[in-house]
Formats: C-alpha cells, structure tokens, sequence
C-alpha cells in the first residue's frame, strides 16, 4: 500500500507535508469570556506539525451562536489576543491552522442564549437533541424563524469573525456548514420552509451558505476559505427530500466560487450509516480542487480512501483527542492510546493535554475497532 498520508499537497495556496488534518473538536474549555487560553495554548501546540493542517474547535460568531457553554469564540475582539497566542505557537512548530467559524442555529437553548430569547433558525421548527452547559445538557428550545431583514447582519457577523480570524493570525477559515447547524438549517428542506429568497428551491435554499462563503471570501481570498458539509446523517434532527441533488448542487455552487476546500464528513459504518448516503466519491467529480474527508477513519482505510483519488486529506477526530503525537504513530504504525469520551466537553487538563506521547520502549494497547477514530 502506498504511503499516501505522508505526501505533500497544497490547499488553495498553502503546502502541507502530509495528508493527516486535525478535525475541529469541541472541547468547552475557554475561560470566562470565550477566551482562548494557556490550557487551549498547550493542547492546539502539543498536536501541531511541520506541514500538518489543524482545524480549530467550533468558534462562535455571535452570542446568538452558542450551543455549548464556554466555546471559544470569534465574536469579540477580546478574544483575538488569546487566539494570536496559539497561532502564533502552531507556526513556530511549522504547522498550519484554520478557524471554523460556527453558528448552531436552532441547536441551542434559552439558557445560552442573550438575554434568554429563542434561538435562531430559518423556520420555527424544534430539533430534537441537547444542549451543552457546565451544568449538564439541557433540551433544544424551540426557535424563532429569522426575519428577513434580519439575515444581512447575521452574514455580516461572519464577515467580522472571518476578519478577527485574519488578526489572529489563522493561516484561513472554514465555514461550519455541517452537522445541522445554521447554514444547514438553511440548505436542508427538512429545517427550511421559507417562502422568500432563501427558501423554497435549492438555489435559495443555499443562499446563506452562499453568502457567508462569499463574506469570508471577502476578508481572505478564496484560496483562503474552505466548507464543511454532512451530506448524510440526521444529527440535529435533519432531512432532505432530495439529498443528493441538493449536496451536488452545493457542491458545484462551491466549486464556481473557488474555495479552497470542502470538509466532507462521511458515512459511518453501521447505525450511523444511511441505505444511500452522499458520500465523496458523489461530490468529486464536482468539486475540482481539495476534498478532506472525515468519519471514522483507521490509517487503512484513510490509505485506501487516498488512494481512490475521492479525497486528497483525511480528518482525525477522536484519535487526534487521545493522541497529541498521532501524526508520528500513524507515521511509524505504532500503537494508539485510547480515548475517554467522559472528558471530551468541559473540565481541565484531565483528557485534554494530559494524553502520553508514545515510547517505542513501551508497550500500549492498540485502539480497537470499536474505538477506531
């Protein structure tokens, strides 16, 4: 089997030096303020590498944005300092960084949101699913459909969080259009029942992705800016009449626009899996530039996937969690430690950066593949 995963490859205009992309994880562990901090500093250099592509956490673009308490944030320039700090540290390692910009949409509850209000959406429909607090999980509130004229500030809230990114220092953004959140609320027609230029037929439907693309765009350039897309899943209660015509009408839209990239989360094997799901091989001949893909990943079957030529990166998620030094052991095929899911949101140092670099002069289990990244 070729060795792939240790390759170089451009994305947009950066050179990476293999294939292995850290995926956006939510962790809830900023300090008050959504600040990025020393802990957050620790964690982001501890997993950095010569030519490797990390992708930040979630970062909220408004407070109307949160979902889960005490993410770090986009919204403010108060956090722009923390965040220059870890960027800062990320290049003197040699590696690369991106802000995802994020907005949950309906996926939140009164409680996280200012002053108590609804949360946002295309249209007044309940997701089912939890929120997540420090306090524990509270259930999704229903939302309120945006007005009208209400959507140019919410594009321009992107617009302001993609160039807060800029003065920190990211090497780029990726628009979080994934997973049910807000601009997926818009492109699925489950979740979108507007009557007006941004619902209805697919072309309005994608308007907001659109147009939050084009506002990053805007502030970086189009090598600059990539997407993530759940082309499959129900996660946030979505569904689409017509899937596969709607993410290959997504995914050219992108492709005319230039961006450097789309995320692709893929189809799980087993519960998570769907009878026709729209994975990368579906979108790729449609999309002429980057494809990363995530979902479940080994370093054969991320291998095999390259090999294919249906995506030219591959997101590790959890893996990425437990082991600060994957890139070395996927490198050396050693052993992977594993993961503590009780740890994944909120807490300190336990199961964030406390994770142990591998010596060959130990002998660590192995993942299994139940626990595979």
């Amino acid at each position: 089997m070729a060795d792939l995963l240790f390759s170089p490859k451009f994305v947009g205009s950066m050179r990476l030096e293999h294939r292995i992309v850290m995926a956006p994880l939510t962790r809830m562990r900023s300090s008050p303020g959504d600040l990025p901090n020393d802990l957050m500093l620790e964690y982001y250099t501890q997993r950095a590498t010569p030519g490797g592509l990390l992708i930040s956490e979630a970062s909220p673009i408004a407070l109307t944005g949160y979902g889960f308490e005490r993410a770090a944030g986009i919204y403010d320039d108060t956090q722009i300092p923390g965040w220059k700090r870890i960027t800062d540290a990320v290049h003197a390692k040699g590696g690369r960084m991106m802000l995802q910009l994020w907005h949950v949409g309906r996926q939140s509850a009164r409680v996280l949101q200012p002053d108590g209000a609804a949360p946002l959406a295309p249209s007044a429909i309940r997701a089912d699913g939890t929120a997540w607090t420090l306090n524990g999980t509270v259930p999704f509130d229903m939302p309120r459909a945006l007005e009208l004229d209400e959507i140019p500030a919410l594009i321009d809230a992107y617009r302001q969080a993609a160039a807060r990114a800029l003065r920190a220092g990211f090497d780029g953004v990726e628009i979080h259009g994934a997973n049910g959140y807000l601009p997926d609320q818009f492109l699925q027609d489950g979740t979108n029942k507007r009557t007006d230029e941004y619902g209805g037929p697919i072309e309005n439907r994608a308007r907001f992705l659109r147009e939050v693309t084009q506002a990053a765009i805007d502030v970086w350039g189009n090598d600059r800016v990539g997407v993530r897309l759940t082309p499959i899943g129900s996660y946030g209660s979505m569904a689409d009449s017509n899937r596969h015509a709607t993410f290959s009408y997504v995914a050219t839209m992108l492709n005319s626009m230039g961006v450097a990239y789309l995320h692709i989360v893929q189809p799980r094997i087993g519960s998570d899996a769907e009878s026709d799901p729209v994975d990368v091989s579906i979108l790729r001949p449609l999309f002429a530039r980057t494809i990363i893909a995530a979902g479940g990943f080994t370093r054969e079957s991320a291998e095999r996937l390259l090999e294919s030529g249906d995506a030219d990166l591959i997101a590790f998620g959890r893996a990425f969690i437990a082991n600060p030094d994957l890139v070395m052991r996927l490198r050396h095929h050693w052993p992977l430690n594993r993961y503590d899911r009780s740890t994944f949101y909120g807490g300190g140092s336990h199961g964030y950066t406390d994770y142990p670099i591998f010596k060959e002069t130990e002998d660590k289990p192995s993942i299994s593949d139940d626990d595979a990244p």
